[in-house]
C-alpha cells in the first residue's frame, strides 16, 4: 500500500470522476478478506454500505487490519483510513490525528454525505482496537 502522502499528491492532481477511480483502485488493492471474518462482530456501525475491520498483531507488536466493504467506493475510503495507520503500533495509532491525516482529501467536499457518514465510526473502531491492544 502507498503512503498517505502518496496517496494524497496523486489524488490532488485528479478531478472528480478519476478521484472515484483512484478510491476504488485504492478498494481493490486491499489485501483479500475471508469471508469467515465478516461477522456481525467485524461490522462498522453507522455505515451506509457494509464496511468489516478485523485487526491482526504483528510480531513486533504493530497492528495490521483486514478490511472489505460491499460497496466500492467505501472500501476505497476504508482503504484510505488505514494507510494512516497500517502497520503501525497501537500508542502511534492512538497519536495519530486520523481526521487531519485525511483532511487533503476533503472527502466531505468530494463525496455524498451518505457515503462519508461512517468514516467517523471507522476511525473510532480502529481507535478502540489500538486501546485494547495498547
Amino acid at each position: 500500500m502507498s503512503s498517505l502522502a502518496e496517496i494524497a499528491d496523486e489524488y490532488s492532481f485528479l478531478d472528480g470522476d478519476d478521484r472515484y477511480r483512484l478510491l476504488i483502485d485504492l478498494g481493490r488493492g486491499l489485501e483479500p478478506m475471508p469471508d469467515a471474518l465478516k461477522t456481525d462482530a467485524t461490522l462498522v456501525r453507522g455505515c451506509s454500505a457494509s464496511v468489516w475491520v478485523y485487526p491482526t498483531v504483528r510480531d513486533d507488536g504493530s497492528l495490521h487490519f483486514l478490511a472489505d466493504s460491499n460497496a466500492a467506493i467505501t472500501k476505497g475510503i476504508i482503504a484510505l483510513v488505514l494507510a494512516a495507520v497500517q502497520d503501525t503500533k497501537p500508542s502511534a495509532i492512538l497519536a495519530t490525528d486520523i481526521p487531519a491525516e485525511l483532511a487533503p482529501f476533503d472527502l466531505k467536499n468530494q463525496l455524498s454525505s451518505n457515503r462519508t457518514q461512517g468514516i467517523p465510526n471507522m476511525i473510532a473502531l480502529i481507535r478502540q482496537v489500538a486501546e485494547r491492544y495498547r
